[in-house]
């Protein structure tokens, strides 16, 4: 089993969600990219290691929901998306530090404006060309206290009956992980 595993803001492929997944599914390839903050890199990656990986299930967090929503045509699962990644980036326009480490040393990076247009106009249009063997692809999970984030209701307005509530908060732990996201992350490879 191949999945891809998308980080969100802020983050690296070293976030402890794939190390998660890798520990979890033993015998499972866990392929976890540092992806860019400018959204046309970061898709157009995305897109690349799609197409010549062809992952079997992808596994997005927070930004890295919205990148794997994006992803059409793959099995999904999104865990605490974000649709409007805009809004919280034009909050933190500036210089930020990574929260875990990058393959290439970066200790930091800039939100600009011309990012946060870049977002805002993937967002505008994230939700075109959803059929329902799309929506049957998509498994949404939704902690019940996301202190940051919470686009529950607008996931089931778009993919009815397939987000689930789990006890916790943005960011999940390993016992979370191992309790609540496992079973589905489970299922979804035995639907394939």
């Amino acid at each position: 089993m191949k999945i891809l595993f998308i980080h969100g803001l802020a983050s690296s492929g070293a976030y402890k969600m794939a190390s998660s997944l890798r520990i979890l599914l033993k015998g499972s390839e866990v392929l976890a990219p540092d992806v860019p903050i400018e959204p046309s890199d970061a898709l157009a990656m995305l897109e690349g290691i799609c197409s010549s990986e062809r992952p079997e299930l992808i596994v997005g967090h927070s930004l890295g929901g919205f990148w794997a929503q994006k992803l059409r045509g793959f099995r999904k699962v999104l865990v605490n998306p974000d649709f409007h990644v805009s809004r919280l980036l034009r909050s933190k326009i500036g210089v930020m530090e990574y929260l875990s480490p990058r393959r290439d040393g970066a200790l930091s990076f800039e939100i600009t404006e011309e990012i946060c247009q870049g977002y805002e106009a993937l967002e505008a249009v994230q939700f075109e060309d959803l059929d329902n063997s799309e929506v049957a692809l998509t498994t949404g999970l939704f902690a019940d206290h996301d202190e940051m984030v919470d686009c529950f209701d607008e996931f089931n307005s778009r993919y009815p009956c397939r987000g689930h509530r789990y006890p916790g908060t943005h960011l999940p732990n390993y016992p979370q992980i191992k309790q609540y996201f496992l079973p589905v992350i489970l299922d979804e490879i035995s639907s394939e």
